[in-house]
């Protein structure tokens, strides 16, 4: 077992070295030269907000002030969301949007593994014991544009990392609806209210599932998809993000 566990790694060595000769390693965010695939520049990493205790123990949202054991926010305690907990990697904002546009809207799809090992590590309390990971959809005429779904790609990556299976099309966006971009609170839950269901032939009934995506702002969309998983019987549906926006 031993002798296998080296040539394993004799041979990932191999490939990691072919790989980095024939496309060198760049940074993520600014493409300048780097030590290793996956990484960040130190500007780029600098500039960076890791979202790290102490935060609300329900939706993640990072506090000003130190606070002791599991601290709920306001807007929680006054409308408890349908998912039971949500973490976020980053604060969206000046230093990490060039990371997430360029992930959704830029091709750089090679980055989804980098990004799956902040999740896991952001997230490990929420895959600890995650039966299953769901992503966000896009609308069919939004996919057939964009020609992937970057929450997709972050829940298969992560899938492999974590070991938590993954259904990367349990829920249909049968509504095309509107880009949430611009909208208020009360707006993208209107313009999300109904747009999800659970693909026949899938069953959540008993699961734990963490439902993944990109960016979180009001928390619409996760709390819809939670709503639906809910009612198809799931047992707990939390949610995780690359980022998230934090308000001023």
């Amino acid at each position: 077992m031993t002798a296998v566990r080296r040539m394993s790694r004799v041979t990932r060595a191999a490939a990691s070295a072919l790989l980095d000769a024939l496309l060198p390693p760049r940074c993520l965010s600014c493409g300048v030269a780097v030590d290793r695939q996956g990484g960040l520049c130190a500007a780029c990493w600098g500039g960076l907000t890791f979202i790290a205790p102490p935060f609300c123990a329900v939706c993640g949202l990072p506090f000003e002030y130190e606070a002791q054991g599991d601290v709920i926010c306001g807007a929680c305690l006054a409308a408890p969301p349908p998912f039971s907990r949500a973490r976020a990697v980053l604060a969206y904002d000046d230093g990490s949007r060039p990371l997430v546009l360029s992930f959704k809207h830029g091709d750089r799809i090679h980055a989804a593994g980098a990004y799956a090992a902040w999740l896991a590590r952001a997230g490990r309390e929420l895959l600890a014991d995650a039966d299953l990971l769901v992503p966000v959809p896009l609308h069919r005429l939004r996919l057939f544009r964009r020609r992937y779904n970057q929450a997709a790609l972050l829940a298969q990556s992560l899938g492999r990392q974590a070991g938590v299976a993954v259904i990367p099309d349990a829920l249909l966006r049968h509504r095309a609806t509107p880009t949430q971009g611009g909208l208020g609170r009360q707006e993208r839950q209107r313009n999300v209210k109904g747009a999800f269901r659970l693909r026949p032939g899938v069953s959540v009934a008993g699961q734990r599932v963490v439902v993944i995506d990109d960016v979180l702002t009001t928390g619409a969309t996760v709390a819809e998809c939670a709503r639906v998983l809910t009612q198809a019987g799931a047992a707990r549906v939390e949610a995780l993000t690359l980022a998230r926006v934090v308000p001023e």
